[in-house]
Protein backbone atom coordinates (compact mmCIF):
# COMPACT_ATOMS: atom_id res chain seq x y z
CA UNK A 1 0.00 0.00 0.00
CA UNK A 2 0.94 3.41 -0.77
CA UNK A 3 0.91 6.14 2.46
CA UNK A 4 -0.85 9.00 1.20
CA UNK A 5 -1.25 10.79 4.27
CA UNK A 6 0.15 11.08 7.76
CA UNK A 7 -0.37 12.87 11.00
CA UNK A 8 3.14 13.28 12.99
CA UNK A 9 4.29 15.76 16.14
CA UNK A 10 1.24 18.11 14.74
CA UNK A 11 1.88 18.61 11.78
CA UNK A 12 0.41 16.87 8.47
CA UNK A 13 2.96 15.73 5.91
CA UNK A 14 1.39 14.54 2.26
CA UNK A 15 3.14 12.08 0.54
CA UNK A 16 4.22 12.75 -3.10
CA UNK A 17 1.85 10.46 -5.32
CA UNK A 18 -0.55 12.12 -8.15
CA UNK A 19 -3.05 12.11 -5.71
CA UNK A 20 -0.96 14.91 -3.46
CA UNK A 21 -2.77 18.02 -5.00
CA UNK A 22 -6.60 16.27 -4.50
CA UNK A 23 -6.07 14.71 -1.22
CA UNK A 24 -6.51 16.25 2.18
CA UNK A 25 -7.68 15.78 5.93
CA UNK A 26 -11.27 16.96 6.17
CA UNK A 27 -10.99 18.34 9.85
CA UNK A 28 -8.55 19.47 11.97
CA UNK A 29 -6.63 16.80 13.67
CA UNK A 30 -7.82 18.17 17.17
CA UNK A 31 -10.96 16.84 15.88
CA UNK A 32 -9.20 13.42 16.50
CA UNK A 33 -11.62 12.76 13.15
CA UNK A 34 -9.16 11.58 10.60
CA UNK A 35 -11.15 11.60 7.73
CA UNK A 36 -9.94 12.45 3.96
CA UNK A 37 -10.82 13.89 0.91
CA UNK A 38 -10.29 13.35 -2.46
CA UNK A 39 -11.39 15.82 -5.10
CA UNK A 40 -11.91 15.57 -9.12
CA UNK A 41 -12.28 11.76 -8.32
CA UNK A 42 -11.14 9.28 -11.17
CA UNK A 43 -11.29 6.05 -11.96
CA UNK A 44 -8.12 4.77 -10.82
CA UNK A 45 -8.81 6.16 -7.37
CA UNK A 46 -10.78 2.94 -6.97
CA UNK A 47 -9.02 0.88 -4.46
CA UNK A 48 -8.63 -0.59 -0.60
CA UNK A 49 -7.23 2.95 1.44
CA UNK A 50 -6.30 1.46 4.78
CA UNK A 51 -6.18 3.91 8.06
CA UNK A 52 -3.91 3.25 10.76
CA UNK A 53 -3.25 4.75 14.25
CA UNK A 54 -0.35 4.64 16.08
CA UNK A 55 -0.12 6.03 19.59
CA UNK A 56 3.32 6.23 20.75
CA UNK A 57 4.19 3.82 23.61
CA UNK A 58 0.38 2.49 23.56
CA UNK A 59 1.02 -1.98 23.09
CA UNK A 60 -2.96 -2.51 23.77
CA UNK A 61 -3.92 -1.15 20.52
CA UNK A 62 -1.83 -3.60 18.38
CA UNK A 63 -4.15 -4.90 15.76
CA UNK A 64 -7.05 -2.76 16.56
CA UNK A 65 -5.81 0.28 15.68
CA UNK A 66 -6.35 -0.45 11.55
CA UNK A 67 -9.81 0.65 9.92
CA UNK A 68 -10.07 -0.59 5.74
CA UNK A 69 -12.35 0.93 3.43
CA UNK A 70 -12.60 -0.38 -0.50
CA UNK A 71 -13.77 2.46 -2.82
CA UNK A 72 -14.90 2.13 -5.55
CA UNK A 73 -15.49 5.19 -8.16
CA UNK A 74 -18.66 5.11 -10.09
CA UNK A 75 -18.02 6.32 -14.02
CA UNK A 76 -20.92 7.15 -16.06
CA UNK A 77 -21.90 5.60 -19.49
CA UNK A 78 -20.06 7.23 -22.33
CA UNK A 79 -22.28 8.03 -25.28
CA UNK A 80 -22.93 4.93 -27.04
CA UNK A 81 -22.87 3.77 -30.47
CA UNK A 82 -25.76 2.81 -32.21
CA UNK A 83 -25.32 0.68 -35.97
CA UNK A 84 -27.42 -1.60 -38.20
CA UNK A 85 -26.53 -4.95 -38.99
CA UNK A 86 -28.19 -6.93 -41.73
CA UNK A 87 -30.49 -5.81 -44.89
CA UNK A 88 -33.82 -3.98 -44.22
CA UNK A 89 -35.90 -5.71 -46.14
CA UNK A 90 -39.61 -6.56 -46.30
CA UNK A 91 -39.63 -10.07 -44.36
CA UNK A 92 -36.17 -10.26 -43.71
CA UNK A 93 -34.15 -10.18 -39.80
CA UNK A 94 -32.13 -6.88 -38.58
CA UNK A 95 -30.40 -6.15 -35.60
CA UNK A 96 -30.08 -3.26 -33.75
CA UNK A 97 -26.81 -3.20 -31.44
CA UNK A 98 -25.88 -0.79 -28.79
CA UNK A 99 -22.58 -0.33 -27.33
CA UNK A 100 -20.66 2.19 -24.73
CA UNK A 101 -16.91 2.03 -24.13
CA UNK A 102 -17.06 3.57 -20.68
CA UNK A 103 -18.85 3.03 -17.91
CA UNK A 104 -18.69 1.57 -14.24
CA UNK A 105 -20.24 -0.68 -13.41
CA UNK A 106 -20.86 -1.87 -16.85
CA UNK A 107 -24.14 -0.30 -18.12
CA UNK A 108 -27.01 -2.32 -19.27
CA UNK A 109 -29.25 -0.94 -22.38
CA UNK A 110 -32.94 -0.33 -23.16
CA UNK A 111 -33.61 0.19 -26.66
CA UNK A 112 -37.01 1.38 -27.57
CA UNK A 113 -39.25 2.60 -31.20
CA UNK A 114 -40.02 6.45 -30.23
CA UNK A 115 -41.38 7.94 -33.59
CA UNK A 116 -43.94 6.89 -35.80
CA UNK A 117 -45.02 5.52 -31.97
CA UNK A 118 -43.70 4.66 -29.07
CA UNK A 119 -42.65 0.82 -28.57
CA UNK A 120 -41.19 -0.96 -25.49
CA UNK A 121 -39.00 -3.98 -25.86
CA UNK A 122 -38.32 -7.22 -24.23
CA UNK A 123 -35.77 -10.54 -24.01
CA UNK A 124 -35.52 -12.47 -25.86
CA UNK A 125 -35.71 -9.97 -28.80
CA UNK A 126 -33.72 -7.44 -26.16
CA UNK A 127 -30.47 -8.43 -25.07
CA UNK A 128 -29.62 -5.48 -21.92
CA UNK A 129 -26.23 -7.24 -21.05
CA UNK A 130 -25.52 -7.08 -24.71
CA UNK A 131 -27.36 -3.96 -25.93
CA UNK A 132 -28.54 -6.06 -29.26
CA UNK A 133 -32.16 -5.78 -30.14
CA UNK A 134 -33.71 -8.64 -33.13
CA UNK A 135 -36.15 -7.21 -35.19
CA UNK A 136 -37.35 -10.14 -37.54
CA UNK A 137 -39.56 -10.65 -40.33
CA UNK A 138 -39.94 -6.74 -40.64
CA UNK A 139 -42.62 -5.05 -42.25
CA UNK A 140 -43.08 -0.82 -43.32
CA UNK A 141 -44.65 -0.64 -39.57
CA UNK A 142 -41.58 -1.20 -37.73
CA UNK A 143 -39.70 1.86 -39.64
CA UNK A 144 -38.97 4.70 -37.75
CA UNK A 145 -36.73 6.21 -35.22
CA UNK A 146 -35.10 3.82 -32.57
CA UNK A 147 -33.44 4.97 -29.24
CA UNK A 148 -30.92 3.19 -27.26
CA UNK A 149 -30.13 4.01 -23.48
CA UNK A 150 -27.23 3.15 -21.89
CA UNK A 151 -27.43 3.51 -17.84
CA UNK A 152 -25.54 2.49 -14.94
CA UNK A 153 -25.79 4.39 -11.01
CA UNK A 154 -23.77 6.65 -12.44
CA UNK A 155 -25.57 7.98 -15.20
CA UNK A 156 -27.26 7.58 -19.04
CA UNK A 157 -26.57 8.27 -22.37
CA UNK A 158 -28.76 7.94 -25.52
CA UNK A 159 -28.07 7.39 -29.37
CA UNK A 160 -30.60 6.59 -31.91
CA UNK A 161 -31.06 5.01 -35.43
CA UNK A 162 -33.46 5.52 -38.16
CA UNK A 163 -34.95 2.19 -39.20
CA UNK A 164 -35.83 2.15 -43.11
CA UNK A 165 -37.57 -0.63 -44.03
Amino acid sequence: PVQILTYMDGKPKVEETELKPRVGFLYPIATHNISVFINATQERDSGQYMCTVNVPDDITSTGKNVGIINLTVLVPPAVPTCQLHGNPTVGSNVTLSCSSKKGKPSPTYQWQRTAPTLQVFFPPAQDQARGTLKLTNLSLEMSGLYICKAENQAGFEECSIVLEV
